[in-house]
């Protein structure tokens, strides 16, 4: 039966390589003793003499001494911070490398580039496996490094898809073991890519896992069939020549995020290097082609496209007419890196217009702020710095130049003057391109409305005309492009949004993004029955929603009397008291099962207040007047006219800043916050996981508050919306819009649907353990418990496969129940579920090869709910679990045979025994090939026979004493032959044949196996093993040896392979002992 083996995927992959012009090179053959010599040690991981010559190639104007200088610059980074270094070399590679040039009697300053990215074909791209780096004495070898000009630009590690080991995830920890390794190769760095072959990732030097995403389009026009490999779709797609580089140049940014130490006041600046995904990347080229065509520029984009809109049933912007000034508008669902979209927009439609002026607008100051902030985080790219225009004459002194600048604004500050109609034009130029957050808002209008002018006295005194901002926006910007940016879809009836910025560039919607890992579901929990409110209560609320939108928007007061209405029904004592001790039982039952944040949105700063307080009655630790400190805080703004309590919570702008750092933070205490509208919008905590809504919300308000909690973040299930107010039937109205308008996916499941997939696995589990009654363990005390569970664990072993069904099963009610949590049918099986985590846990300690780690996505962190003391030191000891007594020596001492054998649960002492001796002879064959293969022959045999129910489990563990007792003989006679540990393993090699013994004798054998060690070693050299010509020098000289001692010539073939494998196996310590 033919394998598969990782080497053929490697093959696989380079094949794809050479389809898409790549030059492709064995790494062997290149190195400084191959062939073909490319590198003057293995130390160099840039090829120097490729780089050189395409810089002069490519900077062939400028002298061969300028552009040497240039190059050796690039070579000389090395500080001790790698993302530093990495970010140093993307600058020099992406901004060219600054150098002077005497010319006509002066000096003058002038680009050395590493890169043609304009002429992408002009440059050498090659692909190299097996190359061989070694750095502080350690040796490594990638799979696959894409050179472009010989710089190491992404790494590549493949594992086998057939082998179910070799997982995304164990790609993933080679890869990091490389940087800690080799980390020189890291600084030329600009992509990172896993695959087993089938699933492909790829992501940023400093992405974490589940940061590392797919790839899903081979050519940007349509998503891949789910038949074609991952590597497949990725290599085709992403790495491809013209794309490869665009990624580079226009969609890699190193974001910077400030931090200030509150008692320290020192500030610490992280840095994160992000790649779009191909999401972004699609998108983005498809707005820039379509502002081109917007702005009637006669010019071409070649940025390959995404799925079109048409595919989702929605009109596209590719069928506007040109110089219509209407880029469009993108619909990337809340979560999915839109902000950064932007980003990488500006930096691209900059250099492609030649630096135009771009003007960001939202609609609110906070929004204003973050998205600011991000911009500011990753100005590199934007090759300029960004700045917020405060008011109108800011504005338009900022846009007084002839081009350039990303000024940022909020669409209130297009407000013309009491009495007035018109907006001054702030400037005609047409090389101005005006970028909105949130485009589908009911402020982009043109349409005109008579408004009722009062007196101070609240009189109506007259009536005046007023448009919507759209109308204000195009007075002030004429001759503008229009932009759209929406996280929610634009409502069928909404006839603004296309009238301002046109139809839709691109859909990535919900669905889409879920799939892809770019967001978590999210669940939806009614807490109605919980907290009652009046039908009265109810009616009152939906009337006044429309009033209250318009109270955000600050152009009505409240009516008093309605306000005082409200206050009594939903401000009420008695129900605030309600709804906080109702919050405060649910979350921490929600932290006992997976640890996060939740926020908490109130109608009113009067109820938001009032909530805190209730809160903090029940639990008073939570409190604290320091901003740095404290579980819960109340996050708005207010005015002096407002009364002590609420201006107690007032907070300023840089306050607000560090309360999101601090919410943004896991290990932070603060754990809760109240808001009424801030942080609605914008706010990005990746570890948020609740959301209260006790404020009535409708349409887009209610899909960006839901998408707080749908960020991805190590291994979150899933977010939960809980609803106090019966916003169910807007949420649906909100989510028939959603899919009425192409949406895909559904924003929300009920709760219910995963109480129902936890009552389903529960009873699979249930059934596993059908037969072994459990439920003494609920009620027994410590030492009861840990025997049940032992007992448990030994019923589980004795069932067919039923370790890994377990697990299995265990794992998936596990990722139910945290969903599931508080409802009423979570919380009456929590011990149970406790129960078979403990046992699941108990059973993972046995896993046979210890340095596999249990799959992060199949293991979500549950912690245990009840019984602490299934966590204690006695229980994580899986010697003191099974109650033995840890060995003093050695796993194989006669004491510890012994206490094995006397063992009560027969299944476990088999399972401890079997995982201590097969460690112990991996451990061994990575020395000695022929005993290390012998003795797991052994092992295998007797753990098949006891499968097969040949021998019983008592029966097998006299087996492995014996093979155990085996293992001691065999390392007492290495000693007694006098030989060192290699010399042994060749002494093994050639004595693995009964008729080479009797004829020669041990003595000739053991004189053989030391002057084999020796000529070895002598012809050892680094990636000697995957060398065919040293190998076949290897041979030879093993062979003539072979027949100097008289070896029986019949087996004299099969000794050689036999050697040379047991070789190759120990090259590494055998080159180390050299000399």
């Amino acid at each position: 039966m033919t394998q598969l083996t990782e080497s053929q995927i490697e093959s696989f992959a380079i094949q794809i390589f050479e389809h898409l012009g790549y030059k492709s090179f064995y790494g062997p053959d290149i190195a400084p003793d191959g062939p073909n010599p490319l590198r003057a040690s293995f130390e160099e991981v840039v090829l120097k003499e490729s780089l050189c010559k395409a810089v002069q190639r490519i900077n062939h104007e400028l002298p061969a001494a300028v552009c040497e200088e240039a190059v050796n610059e690039v070579l000389r980074i090395a500080s001790p911070d790698l993302l530093a270094n990495n970010e140093q070399f993307h600058r020099m590679l992406t901004e060219g490398i600054s150098v002077s040039v005497h010319r006509d009697g002066a000096e003058r300053g002038e680009l050395v580039w590493l890169v043609d990215f304009d002429h992408p074909l002009n440059n050498e791209f090659t692909v190299v496996n097996q190359y061989t780096i070694i750095e502080n004495g350690r040796n490594k070898r990638p799979d696959l490094i894409l050179f472009v000009n010989g710089l190491p630009l992404v790494v590549m590690e493949l594992k086998n898809a057939a082998d179910e080991n070799a997982t995304l995830q164990s790609a993933f920890r080679q890869m990091e073991t490389y940087k800690e390794t080799i980390p020189s190769l890291f600084t030329y760095n600009e992509l990172i890519v896993i695959s087993d072959g089938l699933e492909a990732r790829a992501g940023s030097l400093s992405a974490g896992f589940s940061r590392m995403m797919a790839w899903k389009s081979a050519d940007g026009k349509a998503e891949a069939s789910r038949l074609v490999s991952q590597l497949e779709v990725l290599i085709q797609g992403m790495l491809n020549r013209e794309t490869l580089l665009d990624l580079v140049r226009s969609f890699t940014v190193f974001e910077k995020t400030k931090t200030e130490d509150l008692k320290t006041k020192i500030t610490t600046i992280e840095t994160v290097k992000k790649v779009a995904a191909y999401h972004q990347y699609y998108a983005v080229n498809k707005a820039i082609e379509s502002t081109i065509r917007a702005t009637g520029i006669n010019r071409s984009c070649d940025g390959p496209m995404r799925e079109s809109p048409t595919n989702y049933g929605l009109k596209d912007v590719s069928n506007q007419p040109i110089g219509d000034h209407k880029a469009g508008v993108i619909w990337h669902t809340q979560g999915s890196g839109k902000s950064l979209s932007m980003v990488f927009y500006v930096g691209k439609v900059v250099r492609m217009l030649n630096n135009p002026t771009i003007v960001v607008i939202t609609d609110r100051n906070d929004l204003d702020d973050q998205l600011f902030g991000t911009f500011a985080d990753c100005k590199q790219l934007l090759r300029q710095t960004p700045v917020q225009a405060e008011d109108g004459e800011k504005l338009k002194s900022l846009l007084s130049v002839h081009s350039g600048g990303v000024i940022f604004t909020t669409i209130q500050k297009f407000q013309p003057d009491d009495g007035e109609n018109v907006y001054k034009t702030l400037t005609e130029r047409s090389n101005v391109i005006v970028i909105a957050d949130e485009a589908h808002r009911t402020q982009y209008g043109f349409k005109a409305k008579t408004v009722e002018v009062k007196n101070e006295a609240d009189e109506v005194i007259g009536s005046e005309i007023k448009y919507g901002f759209a109308k204000y926006l195009r007075d002030a910007l004429p001759n503008a492009t229009y932009l759209g940016f929406t996280g929610t879809p634009i409502e069928t009836a909404d006839i603004n949004t296309p009238a301002v910025f046109g139809h839709y560039i691109d859909v990535y919607d919900i669905a889409q993004a879920v799939e892809d890992g770019a967001t978590v579901r999210i669940f939806y929990e009614s807490r109605l029955a919980k907290v009652e409110l009046s039908e009265e209560g109810r009616k009152l609320i939906e009337s006044l929603d429309r009033e209250l939108e318009t109270e955000e928007m600050n152009d009505v007061q409240l009516a008093k009397a309605k306000w005082t209405q409200l206050e009594a029904l939903i401000g009420s004592p008695a129900r605030i008291k309600n709804v906080a001790r109702d919050i405060v039982t649910h979350f921490e039952q929600r932290q006992e099962v997976f640890e996060g944040k939740g926020m908490i949105v109130a109608m009113s700063r009067r109820i938001a207040v009032a909530l805190y307080d209730a809160i903090i009655a029940l639990r008073p630790q939570w409190h604290s007047d320091d901003l740095d400190k404290g579980v819960i805080k109340v996050v708005m703004t207010s005015s002096s006219s407002e009364g002590s309590d609420i201006v107690r919570h007032h907070t300023t702008k840089g306050q607000r800043r560090l309360l999101a750092e601090r919410m943004k933070d896991p290990d932070d205490e603060l754990k809760l916050v109240i808001v009424r509208d801030m942080w609605l919008t914008g706010f990005d905590a990746p570890c948020l996981h609740t959301l209260y809504i006790d404020k009535p919300m409708q349409g887009h308000n209610l899909m960006q508050a839901i998408a707080r909690v749908n960020r991805v973040y190590k291994d979150k299930p899933g977010g939960l919306v809980v609803d106090y107010l019966g916003i169910a039937s807007d949420l649906k109205k909100a989510l028939s819009f959603y899919s009425d308008s192409g949406g895909k996916g559904n924003p929300t499941e009920q709760q219910e649907q995963a109480v129902a997939l936890m009552e389903e696995k529960l009873e699979v589990v249930q059934h596993l353990l059908h037969g072994f009654d459990y439920h003494l363990y609920f009620t027994a005390d410590v030492s009861q418990k840990l025997s049940l569970i032992l007992q448990a664990e030994d019923f589980i072993l004795g069932l067919d496969e039923g370790k890994k069904r377990f697990v299995n099963e265990v794992n998936a009610l596990s990722k139910a129940f945290a969903i599931s949590i508080p409802h009423e049918k979570a919380m009456t099986v929590k011990e149970e579920v406790a129960f078979f985590q403990a046992i699941k846990a108990r059973l993972c300690k046995f896993d046979a090869s210890p340095s596999h780690k249990t799959d992060e996505e199949i293991e979500t962190t549950i912690r245990q709910v009840v019984d602490k003391a299934l966590v204690s030191d006695r229980v994580v000891d899986i010697f003191d679990a099974a109650g033995i007594k840890k060995p003093d020596i050695s796993i194989l001492s006669e004491e510890f045979l012994l206490e094995l054998k006397g063992m009560e649960h027969k299944n476990i002492a088999l399972e401890v025994l079997r995982k201590l001796l097969n460690d112990e002879i991996k451990a061994r064959m990575q020395r000695n090939l022929v005993q290390g293969k012998s003795l797991m022959e052994m092992l295998e045999t007797a753990i098949n026979k006891y499968h097969n129910k040949v021998i019983t489990a008592v029966e097998v563990i006299d087996e492995l004493i014996g093979l155990s007792k085996h293992i001691v003989v065999q390392d007492k006679a290495a000693q007694a032959l006098g030989l060192t540990e290699y010399e042994y393993a060749f002494y093994s090699a050639v004595a693995d044949n009964e008729s080479a013994v009797e004829l020669m004798g041990k003595d000739k054998l053991r004189e053989l196996a030391v002057v084999l060690t020796e000529t070895i070693r002598n012809n050892a050299s680094i990636d000697w093993e995957i060398k065919e010509n040293v190998r076949a020098k290897m041979r030879v000289a093993v062979k003539r040896l072979l027949r100097r001692y008289g070896y029986p010539p019949d087996m004299q073939m099969l000794a050689t392979e036999t050697v040379i494998k047991q070789a190759e196996m120990i090259s590494a310590e055998l080159i180390e002992t050299k000399g």
